[in-house]
This record gives C-alpha cells, structure tokens and sequence, in this order.
C-alpha cells in the first residue's frame, strides 16, 4: 500500500494508487484517514512549545499508525506480512531522510512488515501558545494505566524525581491515569493525548503493533518542551516495563505474530534510542526494570501503601475493552498480572471475567493463552530455558543477556506458582 500523508494541501497532489493521510486536521466526511487532529490543541492548551523535529517525528508515528490500522494481515500474501510504501510531509524532511533506514528497521522489528520510508517539505506545525511555558521537570514518565507504569511512577517519585507523566488516552483507561497522576507526589505535569487515529476502511487491523511508537512520540514531545531541555540538557525518559513481557518470547513457535508484541523490547528501544541520537533529539529512554518481573516490581516498590490502594484499579489485560472494561483473566497479561500478585503474597481483587483457571474447559485450562503458558513450561522442563527461548536474546542491542536470561526464569517461575494454584501442573 502507499501512502501520502501530511496537510490538506499536501495530500491533494497524490498520484494514482496513493492514499491520502491527513495529519493534525479533522476530517468531517469519514472517507479520508486521518490522525492527530487533538493534539495540537491539548498541547497548545497546556502552553507548552515543543521542538519541531518532535512535530516531525509524531508526523511519522501517526502515519505509520494509521497505516497499520487500515490494512488487515489476512489479506497479505502470507497472511501476516505487508508492504507499505509510506510518503510523508514534515516541517524538516532533510533531517530524517539521511535516517529513513533505520526508522524503516525500527518499524520492521516493531510491526514485521516491510516498510519504506521516505520525507517531503510541506509538512505543517500546529499553532504555537502565545505565552508558551517549559515546566520545570526532571524526567518524563509514560503513565498507561496499567500496573508497571504505576510502579515505576510511584519508585521514580519516591526517590525524589519530579516528573512530567505522559499517557496515550485510550477508552476505559483515562479516568484512572488521571487518578494516579493526582495521587503520585512526584508527578508535577501530566499530558493527556490521543492520536485520534480514523481509518474508513471496513474493519480494523487488530494486531496494531505500531501504537508503542505513537506512545513515544508523545513522550518526545513533552519531553522537549521542558525547561531541561531547552537549557541544552538531556531528558531521561522512563518506559517502566518488567522484563518478561518486555522481551515476551514466544510461548510456543505458533506465538510469532500479534501475540508477541515488541513494545518494550531492548532491540526497539536500543534502535529509537539511535533515531533520536540521529535527530538530534536530546533523550535518553531507560527502562528501570529490564530486569526484573512483574512480581519483583510489585514486591520492590518504594510504596507499598500507595500500591496496595492503586494496583487493583490498574489495567493489564489485553481484552480489557472486548470484556465490557473487565480483565479476562486468561490472557497472558492477565496471566502475568496474576502470577505477579501470588508473588507479591496479596489478595488479588480484581474482577476477572474467567477466574477460575482449572475449570476444564475451553473457556479456561483449554484456552489457548492459558495452554500457551503450559506448553512453555512444559518445553523448559524437558528441553531446557535456551530451547525454548530460542532467538529471544539475540540481537546486538542487547547487552545483558546472562540478566535477562536469569529473569525469564523467574518470570516463568511465577507463571508456574498461579498454575499451580490452580491445579494446572
């Protein structure tokens, strides 16, 4: 598929065969994809004045999410792959046309899809304040509303790191960001966003592995609109992510596609590290928990009264809006979310829709993510971690294997114990 994405007056002058993205525009007739027509208006209300190459870079993410979202993998050759052929305008096209290729591997490894990128002038810049601010913050935080993030915010706050909380609005998730925001002393900015993604085409790609990179765009965003980097220093920016599901390696060879996603993974994380770099984007990303599991998050954080009150509100599951905003219970997250609970030693009182995981039924031991989960322990057991973690810790750009190795043991461990609770061993 190819694209070309940018204003109205851009998209105007496509070829044949070419679809039209509108970027930061609101499209009233429903027949032209569009994203982020929100965005400059929350950030313009909040006064803040980010750097234009951010502009840019939400530019790309919001094509490529949208792109991604459009098209279903069952009509791909392969029933998984597609090409897309992606033309975007942007405030600054010769800064990001020297890095195309690594923002095309960035997307390959994210999404598996083969991408080619390519830039063009004319991209536009959403209005600026006019009496813009740059808060005085530290860092800036990614706030889901699921239960890492929480942690990591509660750590970052309990050893005095003031901090600029940034979250992706997403249906049945906002209200308790913005509660964890208030309830979280260290958070002194929150930025609230949505990619407003529209795609008129029939039914939706569900997979939508590109979301993390619209995530981190708006990170990147607020991150250069604080008073630290606009004084020329580096901003950390925190993805708060236990390792197990950061680097998720197939729970069984059938486990390739959506149900291993790589939103937190080192590889992708290490190669946005590099476009930034390259861009000349002044931010370091970090995951503080890359080497610990969900369980060990839960049991280290700094405050456990705070915990004790927010965890039960957060959201891990992968379902979670497919079940009338309840947690499954069966999937892995929700699995993970489980098992980290046992480990914590607390009552888990979340609502979930399939509780009872030993019930011998489809809906429950039977059911493919549950299956999944015993299969992989099952292949540890007998043919050791290596044989089943395969290629999981191959790449380059990761540097700590023997850590993270000992961590999905761990991580695997856990699993085990909410099996074995539930008489699956």
């Amino acid at each position: 598929m190819k694209y070309l994405s940018g204003p109205r007056t851009v998209s105007a002058h496509r070829g044949k065969a070419v679809t039209p993205i509108l970027l930061f525009e609101k499209e009233s007739s429903g027949q032209i994809p569009s994203a982020g027509w929100s965005a400059g208006d929350v950030v313009r209300r909040q006064q803040l004045l980010p750097d234009p190459a951010a502009w840019d870079l939400l530019a790309i993410a919001l094509s490529v999410v949208v792109a991604d979202g459009e098209n279903r993998r069952s009509g791909s050759p392969d029933g998984w792959t597609r090409e897309f052929e992606m033309d975007i305008a942007l405030h600054d096209p010769d800064r990001w046309t020297p890095i195309s290729k690594a923002v095309e591997s960035a997307l390959r490894f994210l999404t598996t899809d083969l991408w080619t990128m390519s830039y063009r002038p004319g991209g536009a810049l959403p209005n600026a304040p006019k009496q813009p601010r740059y808060p005085a913050t530290e860092a800036i935080a990614l706030l889901s509303g699921g239960l890492d993030s929480l942690v990591g915010a509660i750590d970052l706050s309990a050893q005095g790191r003031t901090l600029f909380a940034v979250s992706q609005t997403v249906r049945g998730d906002a209200e308790k960001q913005g509660r964890f925001a208030k309830r979280i002393d260290g958070i002194l900015e929150h930025l609230q966003v949505n990619h407003n993604a529209s795609t008129p085409r029939g039914e939706k790609e569900t997979s939508q592995r590109s979301r993390s990179l619209i995530f981190l765009a708006f990170a990147v965003l607020a991150a250069t609109a604080t008073q630290r980097y606009q004084d020329g220093e580096t901003v950390p920016l925190y993805v708060c992510e236990n390792g197990f599901i950061a680097i998720n390696p197939p729970l069984t060879n059938a486990r390739i596609g959506s149900l291993s996603t790589r939103t937190a993974h080192p590889e992708f994380l290490g190669r946005i590290q590099q476009i930034l770099d390259a861009a000349g984007l002044r931010i370091r990303i970090e995951n503080p928990y890359a080497e610990k599991t969900k369980g060990e998050m839960l049991q280290e954080c700094l405050d456990q009264a705070l915990l004790l009150s927010e965890a039960p509100i957060s959201t891990s599951c992968g379902r979670f809006q497919r079940f009338n905003y309840q947690h499954c219970g069966r999937c892995v997250p929700c699995q993970i979310r489980r098992s980290a609970f046992t480990a914590w030693g607390q009552e888990d009182p979340t609502t979930y829709v399939f509780d009872n995981l030993g019930r011998p039924d489809e809906d429950h031991a039977a059911f493919d993510d549950v299956r999944s989960v015993a299969f992989a322990r099952l292949t540890v057991q007998e043919d050791g971690l290596d044989r089943w973690l395969g290629p999981a810790l191959s790449s380059p750009l990761v540097e700590n294997r023997p850590e993270l190795r000992k961590m999905l043991q761990r991580g695997l461990d856990e699993l085990g114990a909410l099996h074995t609770k539930y008489g699956l061993s």
